[in-house]
């Protein structure tokens, strides 16, 4: 399943600074992660998806490059983040 419109919509509204907001680090690493949770189930049912499984591990590192931006330009916001959207440490 792809993220629905209104997962989106929540998400923006959520992560977002100001009102018109969709390309902050933080919205774009909020919709990065919807996807690649999303994709998990997919891979689960087909195993051998070797092009959607190269797809995901692309997003993955464009969310990496996201998160490593946002943890030089402003640690704060990047721990919440993190807690926010439930990834590592």
């Amino acid at each position: 399943m792809a993220v629905t419109k209104e997962t989106k919509a929540g998400l923006l509204k959520k992560f977002q600074r100001a009102d018109l907001d969709t390309g902050s680090p933080e919205v774009q690493v909020a919709l990065l992660t919807a996807r690649i949770n999303d994709l998990g189930g997919h891979f689960k049912d087909h195993k051998k998806d070797e092009h959607g499984r190269r797809g995901m591990i692309r997003m993955v590192g464009q969310r990496r490059k996201l998160l490593d931006y946002l943890k030089k330009t402003n640690a704060k916001k990047y721990m919440d983040l993190i807690a926010q959207l439930d990834l590592r440490k």
